[in-house]
């Protein structure tokens, strides 16, 4: 048996401890820790508690001392457009304010006033979503300039993490590219465009590759959670490492990486930054080596994980597939990527009143409700499919669907009737998984992509979903 390596995968909802290892040629997988994570209301806004969730990080290293599974390295990877600055005393400024808070509405005009958004995407290839790191920063410029004003560093979420860890300050190249202030043609970041919104070029640093290190644990992290281990950075944007374990070996398939958000798209080697791309809305992100995962972000099981919140019974999500089923009957749809749905004080208003707008029937039952939710997002997975085809002039025969999402049978079967493609599902933890790649791909224990996904398609069961 190989070396331990243990991935931090932390979504906006919950996080886990995964440790990975090749043995006979497969790789194999044991979770140490899982932990929830969740928003937090400060000063009116909606914010990542992160003293919470380092601590959460430290214990699950504490599992694997207490476990004896010490890993030669760690990786850690969350969802992208967050960051954190920190002053010349490397101390945080201000408040570590959400994507889904709604300081950003109306920004967006703003920074239109100073570069048009055809120009922006012609850049830098990002889809537009009003939560992106462009639109966070400009609001601070607005609002609380004084805290651009005293930054040294900005860092990612991820990148903040590995700060606490190693007293190290490296930014990564995937993750910084949803910020949508890296040149797409450089992969640098985009200098004369953070000039021309008037932010401090000297707090972006180095970009750094997937596989870089990071530094070794400090010794006070080392004396707490007993031993000492490399931090090293895989795609720290969690799809990015989410699509480096998908199993991609054909050059015809389409990626569904499914969980509180579903991003779908394909692998390409030169990004799209044409009109025609920034009408469909696509991304041209960052992935593994300068590839580009060329998709469209989606709303997800978000919506579905809002309901459960809303619902007397605290259903498994297993039962919540089956309720859904139960409403097939429910003809109306909506628009999954609608605003009102991103952070709505409760969805199952927001679904009854966007299909009241739309004059469409409302749902009232819980099996309404989810009915209306699964089916329109199948429809919208088939609506991107339709979308990618038009706009890379390609026809792909299957899609691949990784990340929890995946266990979704019901959903599934609908994505697979909707879009009309083979569907295979797995694995399930992509994003753990792709971390645990990049670690592994910096040892040379996976000497390549093409081997490491290969070793993928082997270690776990990939199902064919009927319709």
């Amino acid at each position: 048996m190989g070396s331990y390596y243990l991935a931090i995968d932390i979504g906006a909802s919950s996080g886990r401890h995964i440790l990975g290892w090749l043995e006979n040629g497969k790789v194999r997988i044991e979770e140490i820790y899982r932990f929830e994570n969740h928003l937090i209301e400060k000063n009116q806004h909606l914010c990542w508690d992160l003293d919470q969730l380092f601590q959460e990080v430290l214990a699950g290293l504490k599992m694997c001392k207490q476990y004896n599974r010490i890993p030669q390295s760690v990786g850690i990877d969350t969802w992208g457009v967050d960051f954190v600055l920190l002053d010349d005393k490397e101390n945080v400024l201000g408040d570590t304010i959400a994507y889904r808070d709604s300081r950003t509405q109306g920004i967006d005009e703003e920074v239109y006033k100073i570069i048009s958004e055809a120009d922006l995407y012609h850049r830098n290839g990002i889809q537009k979503q009003i939560f992106n790191s462009i639109y966070q920063l400009y609001a601070i410029k607005l609002k609380q300039p004084e805290l651009l004003q005293k930054a040294h560093s900005f860092l990612m979420i991820p990148e903040y993490l590995n700060f606490l860890l190693t007293g190290s300050i490296k930014n990564e190249y995937t993750n910084a590219t949803t910020t949508q202030l890296v040149h797409s043609t450089t992969q640098d970041w985009d200098f004369d465009l953070i000039d021309k919104l008037g932010l401090p070029k000297q707090i972006f640093g180095t970009l750094y590759q997937p596989k870089s290190s990071v530094g070794q644990f400090r010794q006070n992290i080392q004396d707490e959670v007993g031993f000492s281990a490399e931090v090293v950075l895989p795609a720290t944007h969690d799809t990015g490492s989410a699509v480096l374990a998908a199993p991609l070996v054909d050059g015809d398939s389409i990626y569904l990486s499914s969980g509180t958000w579903s991003l779908m798209g394909v692998e390409r080697m030169i990004p799209d930054c044409t009109e025609k791309s920034r009408q469909q809305n696509f991304t041209n992100e960052g992935g593994y080596h300068y590839r580009y995962r060329y998709l469209k972000n989606i709303m997800g099981l978000w919506m579905m994980q809002s309901l459960r919140t809303e619902f007397k019974h605290q259903y498994k999500f297993s039962e919540l597939y089956e309720l859904a089923k139960m409403g097939d009957y429910f003809p109306s749809y909506v628009d999954v990527n609608d605003v009102s749905f991103l952070a709505p004080k409760s969805m199952r208003q927001a679904l009854q009143a966007y299909c009241e707008k739309t004059k469409q029937e409302k749902p009232e039952t819980e099996c309404e409700l989810l009915a209306c939710v699964y089916k329109s997002l199948a429809k919208s997975y088939a609506e991107t499919v339709h979308e990618i085809e038009a706009v890379t002039g390609k026809t792909y025969t299957c899609i691949h669907i990784v990340g929890g999402g995946c266990q979704d049978e019901y959903l599934n079967s609908l994505t697979a009737k909707y879009t009309g493609k083979d569907l295979y599902a797995g694995p399930i933890e992509a994003t753990a998984l792709g971390n645990i790649l990049a670690q592994m791909l910096k040892t040379n224990e996976l000497k390549d992509l093409i081997e490491a996904r290969e070793c993928i398609k082997k270690s776990f069961d990939i199902k064919k979903v009927g319709a």
